[in-house]
């Protein structure tokens, strides 16, 4: 059982030596490294920061940590590590970033791959045997976090969230106890994984199935940001009747003046859409004709092999102090494109870094075959907001955010994609049947309480 907190670093000291040596306490040279995530947003300070690179490691950390009294958060890259922020005083952060296994069995068309493994080294790994992952639209991104939380992809109206793509998780519950959970063998946890956004043990590896695809159509179009009325309105007319083949997410863009960005992106302010279409390339130049017609600036489509597509979002890959938020939209009316312009704006010091819409339906909106926590992505469009303190602060920056997401309200569908919504209760990500379920499988798992949350409860929006 967890103990109050009291004295959590003279605790937490009986850890050392765990790991090969690679525990990290408040006062060693490396623990302020250890400790951050790729959100620096966040500035937590754990009671140790622990790096096992074994299951056994990780049995151990579990045992020595529920001795002291500490809690244990899991963590990989840390993009999703603002709701844990506050949590962590008497608890150990234990990063699985050196379990780096990645093997890609070409003939069986999976994966697998440790906790530490980014979804850039997967998008090349299976793009090498002409297969395609259900990977994120940056590289720099877990594999694990953000498969346990759904996971959108470029090929997601086709081919549905990649946590329905889990075929076994690994992982060790709070006793310590290695699992390799399969739809035949501790079933109940492969459902939590598949969704259920951890709580359940410490996930060490994960087996997915991969796409039979080498290459899709893909890329950008781009114009200033004063098109982004006529263009927001033309793409929403056309994403409503696009073929389940086709994936885009529209974007108004403040992109930074940076080097890691196309010179013709670079410091400008831009309204955007880059996506894939599946298919020969005659027919997706049909598809994408309506979109061309409105004259684009930039126009980057083209056939592209799809283990070259990890960067086609153009998403930082490094850390970075970001506030994000989202809504799943049941419609885009023209009243909800009024009020979107209306609430954002291309100038400096407004905290916007990006406002995307994500072309949701197709397979998306069908309930997998295979059964998990979450298993279908209700609404149209999601609508995901990301800011940057530019000098107002955070709380300027959130109430910024607040505004722009609240023009939309009158189509919000109610739900929540976790994944995209830093505060959100997780009750709002499910119905109340399948939390219910969830909680009693954390339970099972975890009954003395040792894991911290991985939201608070009732969240904090």
């Amino acid at each position: 059982m967890v103990t109050e907190p009291f004295d959590a670093v003279a605790r937490a000291a009986t850890l050392r030596g765990l790991c090969g040596g690679a525990v990290h306490l408040p006062g060693d040279p490396a623990y302020d490294e250890a400790r951050l995530p790729w959100n620096l947003s966040v500035d937590d300070r754990p009671a140790a920061v622990a790096y096992p690179a074994l299951p056994a490691e990780v049995a151990e950390v579990l045992r020595a940590a529920g001795e002291a009294g500490l809690a244990v958060a899991p963590q990989g890259t840390g993009h999703g590590a603002p709701p844990l922020s506050g949590q962590l005083g008497d608890a150990v952060l234990l990063r699985t970033s050196a379990m780096t296994e990645l093997r890609v069995d070409p003939a069986r068309r999976v994966a697998r791959v440790g906790a530490g493994v980014l979804w850039g080294d997967v998008v090349v790994a299976a793009g090498r045997h002409g297969l395609a992952a259900l990977h994120t639209t940056s590289p720099g991104v877990g594999v694990v976090g953000s498969s346990l939380g759904g996971g959108l992809s470029w090929y997601a109206r086709h081919a549905g969230l990649q946590c329905s793509a889990l075929t076994a998780v690994e992982l060790v519950t709070a006793d310590g106890t290695f699992v390799r959970a399969t739809d035949d063998h501790d079933a109940d946890l492969l459902w939590a994984a598949r969704g259920g956004g951890g709580g359940f043990g410490v996930v060490t590896a994960l087996e997915f199935d991969l796409l039979p695809l080498r290459e899709a159509y893909a890329g950008m179009l781009a114009w200033d940001w004063s098109s982004a009325d006529r263009v927001l309105r033309g793409w929403r007319s056309w994403a409503l009747e696009a073929p389940e083949e086709v994936t885009t997410i529209a974007r108004l863009l403040r992109a930074p003046d940076e080097p890691w960005l196309p010179a013709e992106v670079r410091g400008r302010s831009l309204v955007v859409i880059d996506g894939t279409v599946l298919g020969d390339a005659d027919r997706a130049r049909a598809i994408l004709a309506p979109l061309r017609a409105m004259h684009p600036e930039i126009d980057t489509f083209e056939t592209r092999a799809t283990g070259a597509l990890a960067d086609l979002h153009l998403d930082p890959e490094d850390p970075t102090a970001v506030y994000a938020d989202s809504l799943l939209l049941d419609d885009l009316p023209d009243g909800a494109i009024d009020g979107l312009l209306a609430a954002t704006s291309p100038a400096p010091g407004t905290g916007l870094l990006f406002l995307e819409l994500r072309q949701l339906g197709g397979a998306l909106g069908r309930a997998s075959a295979r059964a998990g926590v979450l298993d279908r992505m209700p609404g149209a469009f999601l609508v995901l907001g990301v800011g940057l303190d530019e000098g107002a602060g955070w709380t300027a920056v959130r109430e910024q955010m607040g505004r722009t997401l609240g023009s939309l309200r009158e189509w919000d569908s109610g739900a929540r994609y976790l994944n995209m919504a830093e505060g959100a209760d997780e009750r709002r990500a499910w119905s109340a049947e399948t939390a219910g379920r969830l909680a009693q499988v954390r339970r099972a798992a975890d009954p003395e309480g040792l894991f911290v949350p991985p939201r608070p409860p009732g969240g904090r929006t």
